[in-house]
């Protein structure tokens, strides 16, 4: 496989068999995605302990982001059969436990209506149905119908994250951050993250037992999203959300400038939601979102996700197969050739520690010198992933190869950009680590002889957080 592109995909119904899961693993997943929102815990550690099982079978390292379901509002139950709600017409919305009706939205979440301002639009489910309040008066609320259409069962409601009361992460959340972490996951998702510190709290809870994504859905989170960056492992550009939140003709920016912030520093990051939507159904694709797939790529995302087209879908190993082949196409067309110089430039202005501006310059000079020799493969010899991950961040053209003793390590470098992952022993002193890194890329096909390769790793014995300060260039013999 060529793709350098990784492919995030949600297992729910439609794949959750270790036979699919194996299927899908041969299709290109590079993560799979456990969305906490829908099922119970106990399914979701079966489906956790079915991904391991997959793994074994087929011999491919898989990652596993569990995702917290965060503070989702919904709206009392809808008659059966649901209601039509007309554009023009009237809604109260109210704070009570009385069912939803054609003239009256419920919520039994004290203050979530009443904080609201006229003129603020509220939404139901995924954006269909669209309200835009008229007027409050103390606890009576009054809306219009600004885009209609039949609602029914109990959808969620969302209000501007401004109007927002409810925190992130929920008590919930930090419940299912603590199971999952202790079950052995890769990554958790923290959902409408607002700032930092949102980030810091689920911290408190799962330590070093798990990396955190934090999912930018929020205007809120706009305003602090460097803050936000730094405090995390990774990031997600959760469109859906993020496109009610905020006027619909600014996500593709904002999705190019988060994405842009990430990769400056290091950051890997998805960008998700309704990429291959109609493959729910359909055995293709949109035109449309083939070309939103590719302008990800183009943009320079870690990876791309897969939400309903696998978890609930018709043709699930076929959506993966055809996200692998548009993103592999994009990825010829890619401008990846002048990334190296602007980092280069940023690095220097914009990196505070010690050890991060030794790695990233030692980075910068592996890209450098990989273009420059023609170099193969890059091999990254790294504890943690932060040296596979600083080199990712410049998109070389040489193969990248993180390589690393820690198996969780190995499996969450599959998210990041590029970076083949592969299991190595511990070593004693440099010369015997650039020289095993490099047989073992020998024994594994990634690197054949003849081939000049370089090695950059930090000196063995020294703290999990020093600085890569080790670059070898090899005549592979």
């Amino acid at each position: 496989m060529t793709r350098r592109t990784k492919i995030v995909a949600t297992i729910g119904p439609s794949c959750d068999s270790v036979s699919a899961i194996s299927d899908l693993l041969r299709a290109g997943v590079d993560v799979f995605r456990l969305n906490l929102s829908h099922g119970d815990i106990e399914g979701h550690l079966l489906r956790l302990k079915r991904v391991r099982e997959a793994s074994t079978l087929t011999g491919v390292e898989v990652a596993v982001l569990a995702d917290l379901p965060g503070p989702k509002i919904r709206v009392e139950k809808f008659p059966d059969g649901g209601v039509e709600m007309r554009p023009g017409a009237s809604i109260a919305l109210v704070e009570s436990s009385r069912p939803s009706s054609e003239v009256e939205i419920s919520v039994d979440v004290k203050g979530l209506f009443s904080g609201l301002s006229e003129g603020d639009q509220v939404v139901l489910g995924d954006g269909n149905i669209m309200l835009q309040v008229d007027a409050v008066d103390g606890e009576t609320v009054s809306a219009r119908v600004i885009n209609g259409g039949r609602v029914q069962g109990s959808p969620g409601v969302h209000v501007p994250s401004e109007r927002l009361s409810a925190s992130t992460p929920t008590a919930e959340d930090l419940v299912f951050a603590e199971q999952m972490a202790a079950a052995g996951v890769e990554f958790i998702a923290v959902s409408f993250v607002r700032e930092a510190s949102n980030v810091d709290e689920v911290r408190q809870v799962v330590g070093d037992r798990a990396q955190l994504i934090a999912k930018i859905e929020t205007s809120a989170a706009l305003a602090d999203l460097v803050d936000i960056i730094e405090a995390s492992d990774g990031v997600m550009v959760a469109r859906g959300d993020l496109g009610i939140d905020c006027p619909l003709e600014e996500v593709p920016h904002l999705q190019k400038t988060i994405i842009r912030e990430c990769v400056e520093r290091g950051v890997p990051v998805i960008t998700a939601t309704q990429m291959l939507e109609s493959m729910i159904s359909a055995a293709v694709p949109t035109r449309a979102e083939a070309s939103d797939v590719a302008n990800a790529v183009f943009d320079g995302t870690d990876a791309v996700m897969l939400s309903g087209e696998t978890a609930v879908g018709e043709h699930p190993v076929v959506v993966v197969e055809t996200m692998s082949r548009i993103a592999e196409r994009a990825e010829r067309q890619a401008s990846y050739r002048g990334w190296a110089a602007r980092l280069g430039r940023h690095q220097r202005s914009d990196w505070t520690s010690v050890e991060d501006r030794i790695t990233a310059a030692l980075g910068h000079a592996a890209s450098q010198a990989a273009s420059d020799i023609g170099a193969s493969a890059i091999l990254c010899c790294t504890q943690s992933g932060r040296t596979a991950r600083a080199m990712a961040r410049f998109r070389p053209e040489a193969t990248l190869i993180g390589l690393s003793p820690d198996p969780r390590v190995v499996r969450s470098l599959r998210l990041s950009w590029g970076v083949e992952p592969m299991p190595v022993d511990l070593y004693e002193s440099t010369d015997e680590m650039v020289w095993y890194a490099v047989e073992k890329a020998v024994q594994e096909g990634r690197v054949d002889h003849g081939d000049t390769v370089l090695v950059l790793a930090g000196s063995p014995g020294t703290a999990s957080v020093a600085a890569a300060d080790v670059l070898r260039v090899v005549q592979v013999t």
